[in-house]
């Protein structure tokens, strides 16, 4: 008999750690080599970690809830073969990957490494707050109490306070708020500082008899954080258009049974509106950008986004990478994978990282259009709506004519910081021509 350690495998660029979900096994089941025996929850994804050799769970060393450090030991097997390594081949451990992080200046540790009793004290009476480190080491420099603390919106995960936000409270600390009148008033008018938006108090809400309070969850928490974040970054701006998409139509009626009978999967319209987006993109590559400050970093990778709905009612955007460089087929195949991986909670953190630009699909609620919100760092998104048929004016060399066409609203957000309302159009426009002059002849 061996022990064998089962670690937190690596689960991509930037993720150094997970929370137990749940353990599909318990202490003293066998399992079997390959077989997933824990699922695991990291910001971006969930996801199950199999187990590279088969034996008998002896120990559970990270139970439900509890985070574990990328190459952290999570569970002890006994095994019957000696042979098998204590580790996975691929995993490194927490130490190795520390080593590959930029360490900070000495002056920084020296910084955090000083006594923070104070500081525990008055956290430890609201034991919700949490604090890192570096903020608590801020908190007990200036004095803050934890009254003030209470006071403080906090602007980070779970709205926790930030080294942003105690740094502007220190800064507007003791300031009395003055009305713009009074304001205008005492300064010049070359002078006059840009207004800072205020966050309103948040409203009590009142509980009348028999309703139900339900607690979000995880990943709706998340959601949550990043579309309150993206609206307080972006200054969101959506145009649309009606794109005839009878073409599109026509051409997957005549090729999605030949297409399934093939290759065993449906086709369905996103390849073909993925196409036409990869097509406006490397027309408009402005669009395909994010913001740094005062700086503008254009993307040389075009990796879409696609948003997709989960069964218990969330939302996750896995990624196409280097669409670009797909064919319509491997589009499709790229597209199905990710959705049913998706929907079947078998999605790698990787495969959620890297999104250059976003496609939204509301029609499939039956939905005619949206305004979508930015997924940040991207600077756009595109929401497709339902396609219906209406009549339509057709101009002929005969004369117009009044026809049936299969029509489609397209909704494009943008980010009004850098994409101005000519550039966010003129891209939209071209998706919609892509669309509309689609070649019935087109191979798959």
């Amino acid at each position: 008999m061996a022990e064998y350690k089962l670690l937190l495998p690596s689960m991509g660029e930037g993720v150094m750690e997970a929370t137990i979900i749940n353990w599909m096994f318990n202490e003293g089941d066998a399992v079997k080599e390959d077989e997933s025996v824990v699922e695991i929850a990291t910001d971006k994804v969930d996801s199950d970690v199999p187990t590279p050799v088969s034996g008998k769970i002896v120990k559970i060393l990270k139970q439900k809830d509890e985070v574990a450090k990328i190459g952290e030991p999570i569970a002890i097997l006994e095994t019957e073969d000696d042979s098998h390594p204590q580790e996975t081949p691929e995993a490194k451990s927490y130490e190795e990957v520390q080593h590959e992080i930029p360490q900070p200046d000495p002056d920084v540790i020296s910084t955090l490494e000083q006594p923070l009793s104070d500081v525990s004290k008055s956290t430890n009476q609201n034991s919700d707050l949490y604090l890192s480190p570096l903020v608590k080491s801020i908190v007990q420099q200036e004095n803050i109490s934890a009254e003030e603390l209470k006071t403080i919106k906090g602007t980070g995960l779970d709205g926790r306070i930030t080294k942003e936000n105690i740094l502007d409270f220190v800064n507007n600390r003791g300031k009395k708020i003055e009305t713009p009148s009074a304001a205008i008033a005492q300064t010049p008018q070359e002078d006059i500082p840009t207004p800072q938006p205020v966050s309103p108090p948040a409203q009590p809400i009142s509980i009348s008899a028999g309703d139900e309070i339900i607690q979000m969850d995880r990943v709706r928490k998340i959601i949550a954080d990043a579309m309150v974040s993206s609206k307080h970054t972006a200054p969101h701006v959506t145009s649309f258009i009606e794109t005839d998409v009878t073409n599109v139509v026509s051409w997957r009626a005549k090729n999605k049974d030949s297409y399934q009978k093939r290759e065993g999967e449906k086709l369905t319209f996103m390849p073909i509106f993925v196409r036409a987006i990869v097509k406006a993109i490397q027309d408009y590559p402005m669009i395909n950008v994010s913001v740094d400050g005062d700086k503008i970093i254009k993307k040389k990778n075009i990796n879409i986004g696609m948003a997709t709905a989960l069964p218990d009612g969330n939302l996750i955007v896995p990624v196409i990478k280097n669409a670009d460089q797909l064919s319509l087929s491997g589009l499709a195949k790229a597209i199905n994978d990710l959705a049913y991986r998706a929907r079947n909670k078998k999605l790698t953190p990787t495969d959620t990282q890297g999104a250059t630009y976003t496609i939204t699909n509301v029609g499939t609620f039956g939905n005619l259009m949206g305004t979508p919100i930015i997924p940040q760092p991207q600077v756009a998104i595109l929401a497709v709506g339902a396609i219906v048929k209406k009549p339509a004016v057709i101009e002929t060399e005969f004369g117009d004519v009044i026809a049936i066409r299969q029509k489609m609203f397209m909704s494009h957000s943008y980010d009004h910081r850098v994409v101005d309302g000519s550039l966010g159009g003129m891209f939209l426009k071209h998706v919609n021509d892509y669309l509309e002059n689609w070649d019935l002849n087109t191979e798959i």
